[in-house]
């Protein structure tokens, strides 16, 4: 088959910076490891206990800039470093309350268009993913391909914000996967769902500006907005960039 997990990223703060990672430790049931373990809840949040739906919270699709953000957590001291264009290097601790007030006074200044203001950082027990449960997503880099040359552009990889990335695949065969089982590394995961895409992935994230609509193409060339796909963990174990995946009986 030759399939191959090309890359690894997790968001330790939800839509504010990506980081890629050659090795990740997998838990059954959970999504990657510090991955949306923060979220940023602006002014107007309703929060309820536990995880909460995306509207709560700063993100890509209403404010651009953000996208623009990386980002580098270190699990031993519990610091992560922030660097955006626009913006000088920080480095605090999340779960810090000075640390916090750093981070928002860091942020406040990328928020532009009159939308709600960051007020805190929040976490919830558990990764604050798009899907309601503890998921992983997994792209697929040839339909990334695809679309990007039907745009007439290399797209990269950071718009989509997804987990982990394959190749060897055709492109648009994860939809194929839903329900199947596979194996990467010493984990194992279920296909769960199709991801549908909201604005954030129009933004260059170089520049944390709009350059390109990847929801108009994809559905003037598919009749959808999807791309990849929610997988979760149901055995536990390391995966590694490089590592084989099989599809399971």
């Amino acid at each position: 088959m030759g399939w191959r997990l090309a890359h690894i990223f997790r968001h330790p703060i939800k839509a504010h910076g990506r980081e890629e990672l050659p090795v990740v430790p997998l838990t059954e049931g959970r999504c990657l490891p510090y991955d949306r373990h923060w979220a940023v809840a602006h002014e107007a949040a309703a929060l309820l206990p536990g995880w909460n739906a995306c509207m709560n919270f700063t993100r890509g699709a209403k404010t651009p800039t953000l996208q623009a953000i990386q980002c580098q957590f270190d699990e031993m001291t519990g610091q992560i470093t922030l660097t955006h264009p626009d913006r000088p290097a920080i480095q605090f601790a999340p779960d810090d309350s000075a640390g916090q007030h750093a981070f928002l006074d860091w942020l406040r200044p990328l928020m532009v268009g009159g939308r709600a203001q960051p007020e805190r950082l929040v976490s919830a027990g558990r990764g604050m993913t798009d899907s309601d449960f503890e998921s992983v997503s997994i792209l697929n880099m040839a339909s990334n391909r695809v679309l990007g040359a039907r745009l007439g552009r290399d797209l990269g990889l950071d718009r989509w914000r997804g987990n982990l990335w394959l190749d060897g695949l055709v492109p648009w065969e994860e939809f194929d996967l839903l329900g199947r089982n596979l194996q990467i590394g010493a984990a194992k995961l279920k296909i769960v769902e199709r991801i549908t895409r909201c604005r954030a992935t129009m933004v260059d994230c170089a520049t944390g500006k709009i350059d390109v609509n990847t929801l108009d193409a994809l559905e003037q060339a598919y009749d959808h907005t999807d791309f990849g796909v929610y997988a979760v963990v149901t055995q536990s174990g390391a995966i590694r960039a490089g590592d084989p995946v099989e599809i399971l009986p």
